[in-house]
């Protein structure tokens, strides 16, 4: 489950919330540290105590859990500041620190000692020191109000609560109070920022990404999506920007390995920080997600990869500098669009439709109920109406332009909406400083990028079924048809990519008086930039207006929903640290097709090709010739990845999965196509994780990379000594 950048992520129809009609049934939830004692661990296969995975006072195994930056999850394994996380986690700092003469994606990153470990350019990380529940406390004095009343009484509480709590936090810490799933939750969190960050050791690209875009969210997977990193800190052990001064940082906690290997149906847990999720959302917003956003992203994502990927192809250097986004519009992409093809299979927004059904009917029956919730599901009916109207022609608008790929046409627009649309001119000092900023937002654009990209658009407007039509597009192109119409949107893109506005002269002059000749193609292209403005306007008035009142209605919906079920509810993830738990298990993915949980390096070999992405290092088949697998093997070989039920998401990317006994025994990387819509629902019969065995991490590092000496100062247990 790669890192996504833009935007990270199922319950079959007969359970779809009937899951939650116990506390915490199945295998679902993505808990919080203090719910953890609350869960029936004990019967499942945990051996120690949940104290010893989250305590309050500290010394937990949530202590050796933290987020990076770029939002992936990474542990401790060491008392001197090593971490283990993801190779794609990992890979912007490799980009970061490659040439088209060394590609360390390509060619993979080792030293011989800490003196040789570089900087993991832009990268963080993050400790949390506490996670409290606060709902109580934020909601003190709320009983009885309502509106603009109660959003100040919350807001009061909260402001005073994290001043009072920042004001005993150590120096260093930092206090924020985040409101969940509407207001239903309140949680406290107090995190450490520690900011340099070096890469010790990360596997060439045919180990770390093998199997490449055709083999990720599927199953079965034989990647070592694995990166190894450290924390540094100032000799006082405080967090400090990168120096040559610092020293490894002493952590409070780190993981133990365990090498005994696994078997069906054992229990584990993960420890992580998943990044988003909506599992009480009202069937309106899984429709919206269904039928207009999630498609439009899957076409997007790739329309924006196909156009990086062209133009890497014939220059080296920015083949290095694009391969990061290429490799997250592509996880994006097979993510959103495996995303609703699994909504629509497993008839979700159907489903969900029926236990609001359900939910009225539960309402009507009591006088109390109706009073609270009466008008609930009519108001939502209503108020998503309104805003899915033109719910097709939204999810484009929403991302036109990207201000990432269409520099020069966002430039046009922000002057168009600021001179025309709001009527303000600016004054000559106000021009050149509008100048400085629009040179800052065309440094390093792309005019072949931009010219793809809005081509891309435009075709997009004419595919807009009838009655969501974009009215600049269709007064431009709308009497013309088929390649016609294809080749009118091509000249009328290049006119913005390669036009005068692409000078930022030009367009900062967009600010000032306009000028009195006539000229056709500029008139073209501020009309259709007018009308972009106007819609985007629209847009934002149609949303702030359905943001003010849904909010309000969520939260009611998911308080009749958890009082109906009598259920416990977990919080959606919001990149805080979760606890998840499930057993090693294999699933069928179609009729007569079972997959068995565990994959090993025989399946490598089996996948080869010899070309990228199914390439294998000479220097791996050379050591499954000679059987030399050291401490790391399993029989005739060495076990690569495995599945469990535990439930992740997008940001559970690195995260440690753990044994019963609390010792890491590999690395979540991944889920399976068939779970994809996670984000909306959990589905137990099919919904996995996909985790790097640990033992081929270790045998990885040693055997392979002759980087041993980052295994020394690990804690390493069982298997065969």
């Amino acid at each position: 489950m790669k890192r996504n950048k833009l935007l990270t992520s199922l319950l079959t129809i007969a359970i779809l919330f009937s899951s939650m009609s116990t506390a915490f049934a199945f295998d679902e939830g993505m808990f919080m540290p203090d719910q953890i004692a609350k869960l029936p661990l004990k019967k499942l296969g945990l051996k120690i105590k949940p104290t010893d995975i989250y305590n309050p006072a500290g010394g937990g195994l949530t202590d050796a859990v933290i987020r990076l930056s770029i939002g992936c999850t990474a542990e401790f394994v060491s008392p001197e500041g090593l971490i283990l996380t993801n190779h794609h986690c990992g890979f912007d700092a490799l980009v970061s620190a490659s040439t088209p003469e060394k590609d360390l994606v390509e060619t993979g990153f080792k030293t011989d000692g800490r003196s040789g470990e570089i900087p993991a350019k832009g990268y963080s990380i993050f400790v949390t020191q506490r996670s409290e529940d606060v709902t109580a406390k934020v909601k003190a004095g709320t009983e009885g109000l309502s509106g603009d009343a109660l959003a100040a009484a919350v807001k009061k509480n909260v402001d005073a609560l994290q001043a009072a709590e920042q004001a005993k936090a150590p120096a260093g810490s930092t206090v924020r109070i985040q409101m969940m799933n509407s207001g239903y939750f309140y949680y406290l969190f107090q995190t450490q920022q520690i900011k340099d960050v070096r890469v010790v050791y990360a596997p060439p690209r045919n180990i770390g990404v093998f199997g490449g875009d055709p083999d990720n969210f599927e199953w079965t997977r034989h990647t070592g999506d694995f990166t190894f990193l450290r924390a540094y800190t100032a000799p006082d052990g405080s967090s400090a920007e990168y120096s040559a001064n610092n020293v490894p940082m002493k952590t409070k906690k780190f993981l133990a390995l365990n090498i005994g290997g696994l078997k069906d149906n054992d229990f584990v847990f993960v420890l992580g920080y998943p990044g988003s999720t909506t599992r009480y959302r009202e069937s309106q917003s899984i429709e919206y997600a269904r039928d207009a956003n999630f498609p439009f992203l899957e076409k997007w994502l790739n329309a924006l990869s196909s156009s990086l990927r062209q133009i890497g192809a014939g220059d080296e250097e920015k083949r290095i500098a694009f391969q990061s986004d290429i490799a997250s519009f592509d996880n994006s992409r097979k993510a959103f669009g495996g995303g609703y093809l699994r909504l629509r299979k497993s008839g979700v927004v159907q489903a969900r439709q029926a236990e609001e059904a359900r939910l009225a009917t539960w309402i009507a029956a009591n006088p109390e109920r109706q009073k609270k919730y009466g008008t609930l599901l009519s108001e939502i009916k209503a108020l998503s109406a309104e805003s899915n109207a033109a719910m097709m022609r939204d999810a484009v608008m929403r991302r036109f332009p990207d201000p990432n790929s269409m520099s020069v046409l966002g430039q046009i627009v922000a002057a168009v909406m600021t001179t025309q649309v709001q009527g303000k001119m600016l004054n000559e000092t106000e021009r050149a400083a509008k100048l400085k900023e629009i040179e800052k937002a065309y440094e390093g654009r792309e005019a072949e990028h931009e010219l793809y990209m809005l081509k891309f658009f435009l075709k997009s407007f004419d595919e807009l079924p009838a009655g969501q039509k974009f009215k600049a597009a269709e007064d431009l192109f709308g009497s013309l048809k088929g390649k016609a119409r294809r080749d009118a949107e091509a000249a009328f893109a290049a006119t913005i990519a390669n036009g005068e506005y692409s000078s930022a002269q030009k367009a900062a002059g967009l600010y000032g008086p306009r000028t009195m000749d006539f000229n056709p193609e500029r008139e073209k292209i501020l009309g259709f930039a007018r009308g972009i403005a106007e819609e985007r306007q629209a847009l934002a008035a149609r949303s702030a207006k359905f943001a003010a009142g849904i909010d309000r209605l969520r939260l009611l919906y998911m308080q009749a929903m958890v009082e109906m079920k009598g259920m416990t509810a977990y919080p959606d993830a919001n990149s805080t640290l979760r606890f998840s738990y499930g057993n090693v298990k294999g699933y069928t993915s179609r009729e007569a097709e079972y997959r068995s949980p565990f994959t090993t390096m025989k399946g490598m070999f089996e996948k080869e090709t010899g070309e990228n992405p199914f390439d294998v290092p000479q220097k791996l088949k050379d050591l499954n010739n000679a059987k030399d697998f050291g401490r790391w093997g399993s029989g005739d070989t060495v076990a690569v990845n495995f599945l469990s039920t535990t439930d992740i998401i997008g940001g559970n990317s690195g995260s440690p999965i753990l044994n019963g006994n609390g010792e890491q025994v590999g690395l979540c990387f991944d889920g399976n196509f068939e779970g994809l819509g996670n984000d909306f629902y959990y589905d137990p019969a099919v919904n996995r994780t996909i985790s790097v065995d640990i033992r081929y991490v270790l045998f990885v590092v040693e055997k392979f990379g002759g980087s041993g000496w980052i295994l020394n100062e690990m804690k390493i247990v069982g298997g065969k000594g």
